[in-house]
């Protein structure tokens, strides 16, 4: 048991008890880890790469243009990652393959594969953001993107 367990038990299982606790704290409460399925992110996110998205990263700040976003689409475990490229209030359109907002060309330098999309403008509600894949070089119809409230948003990526 000594060399198990060390000179004093106790000590060690209360420290097995607190590694334990922190972790289920952290994974069930902070972190929700995810694996990336799909090439929408590309090149910024592999297929098949695993990553956390963070809970608590919105507790004390609104979520931020470019930020990279875990989005609840249909229960709690099924997410998709995008990037915010709208704001609440804004006008966001896609003109020949260019993020257009408030009729401003967007500059997008996380955007490496593009084909010219067009998507009619549409204006952000208060608590509404526009969210999107880095690769734009599929067929738009092939891409999942759009409005996304607040409250679907889940948290930020980590990695």
């Amino acid at each position: 048991m000594g060399i198990l367990f060390g000179s004093n038990p106790r000590a060690t299982l209360l420290r097995i008890g607190a590694i334990v606790g922190g972790a289920f704290i952290l994974f069930s409460l902070v972190l929700q880890p995810m694996r990336l399925q799909g090439i929408s992110m590309l090149p910024t996110y592999q297929d098949g790469a695993i990553n956390f998205a963070n809970r608590l990263a919105y507790a004390f700040r609104p979520p931020a243009r470019f930020d990279v976003v875990a989005i609840r689409m249909a229960g709690p475990s099924v997410l998709y990652v995008k990037r915010i490229v709208g704001m609440p209030g804004e006008r966001v359109a896609i003109v020949n393959g260019t993020m257009m907002i408030d009729d401003q060309p967007l500059t997008e330098p996380t955007v490496a594969y593009r084909i010219p999309w067009n998507m009619e403008a549409v204006t952000l509600d208060s608590d509404e953001y526009f969210v999107v894949g880095d690769n734009r070089s599929m067929r738009m119809e092939d891409h999942d993107f759009g409005k996304a409230t607040r409250n679907r948003i889940v948290g930020k990526l980590l990695f």
